[in-house]
């Protein structure tokens, strides 16, 4: 791996510094636009290329010396109209859970299009032997058809067979829960204040002002007890969390759930959400370039700042005790920049060290 420091000389940082601009480059990418990063807990590395109108050849690889290589094969990662509908469609998110399985977040939207027909779903794979052991599609009720899969966080702890929580990021979005001993889902807090864009949102990314983004819940992080969910709409800056209990709980209506939820306060404007097994959560502050901290007791602190880091998209705590990041230039693709292109390659993973270990909610042993 290499390093990044643009941290310059000793003494009074001049004006224009950036805090905290040191991190190491785990891959760089020329042509494929990386969203999602995960790690297992043995370090190996996986990520997502949704298809976003890039010509993407796999949206699913692990790194490999840097590369990026199919995974878990580059017939799964092929799709096309009428193709098998296992195949992978538009993966957004990739994530190890506490058993040590990576799964795969497909969206089965191209480019944010409505999604097409059995292409939501959770897809996990065994690392062990590089299969597919299960696909979970969404119920017709929990999704609307212009519903997009964000992200997703587990906890094995809960239930017969613990729960996922997925991020619906449509403009007016909602939290899905997945219930994995039944496969069995439900949306909750549809159309929230919580959940959804927030009307007339303005963001400037590195002196550019965007007023494009209607985007719902996006960033989610699971608290070190499981107890509660945190979450943020993209277009919005402020940080909520809300009780799982009622969340997995379907006796009780979405006004019950929505009592539950807590306004933590300003945040900043973020994409992905982290959390750590010490009460500590990380976001991303897209509009600074920067990664930032919060503490149990509510702390901020800044963990990344740098001229490179053009939208900090997921983050992923890994058991090495790094902060993975996925760098991606996003406010520059064609989709969020009226039509035109002007990315700059390579694309990057990067981590920095914050000495905290990922929450594993039901991990064996």
């Amino acid at each position: 791996m290499n390093s990044h420091d643009g941290s310059g000389a000793t003494g009074p940082a001049p004006l224009g510094s950036w805090t905290a601009p040191a991190y190491e480059i785990v891959a760089e990418f020329e042509d494929l636009m990386p969203t999602g990063v995960t790690v297992s807990d043995s370090g190996r590395v996986f990520v997502s290329f949704p298809r976003w109108g890039d010509d993407v050849p796999w949206t699913v690889a692990e790194v490999v010396d840097g590369k990026a290589v199919a995974y878990p094969d580059l017939e799964s990662n092929t799709w096309a109209p009428e193709d098998d509908p296992d195949r992978l469609v538009s993966v957004q998110s990739v994530i190890v859970d506490p058993a040590g399985h990576l799964w795969l977040l497909d969206t089965g939207s191209l480019a944010f299009s409505p999604w097409v027909e059995e292409g939501p779903k959770l897809v996990e794979i065994d690392l062990a032997t590089d299969e597919v052991v299960r696909t979970v599609r969404l119920d017709p009720a929990a999704v609307t058809s212009t519903t997009y899969l964000n992200d997703v966080r587990f906890d094995l702890s809960r239930g017969r067979g613990g729960y996922a929580y997925i991020t619906d990021s449509q403009p007016h979005g909602a939290l899905i829960v997945v219930d994995l001993a039944t496969g069995e889902s439900w949306s909750r807090l549809r159309g929230h204040v919580s959940t959804t864009a927030t009307e007339g949102f303005r963001a400037v990314v590195q002196g550019v002002v965007r007023e494009n983004y209607v985007v719902g819940a996006d960033g989610i992080a699971i608290g070190h007890d499981g107890v509660r969910l945190y979450y943020c709409p993209l277009s919005g800056r402020r940080l909520y969390s809300v009780d799982t209990a009622a969340l997995t709980d379907r006796s009780l209506d979405d006004e019950a759930v929505a009592a539950t939820i807590v306004d933590h306060g300003d945040k900043g404007a973020s994409d992905g959400m982290e959390s750590d097994t010490e009460g500590g959560l990380y976001v991303t502050a897209y509009e600074h370039s920067a990664v930032l901290k919060r503490t149990a007791d509510g702390a901020w602190s800044t963990v990344l700042h740098g001229p490179d880091v053009l939208w900090p998209d997921t983050l992923a705590l890994a058991a090495d005790g790094y902060l993975y990041v996925s760098v991606n230039q996003l406010p520059r693709t064609p989709l969020f920049n009226g039509g035109v292109d002007q990315r700059i390659p390579p694309y990057r993973i990067v981590r920095v060290p914050v000495n905290a270990r990922p929450v594993r909610l039901g991990a064996p042993g």
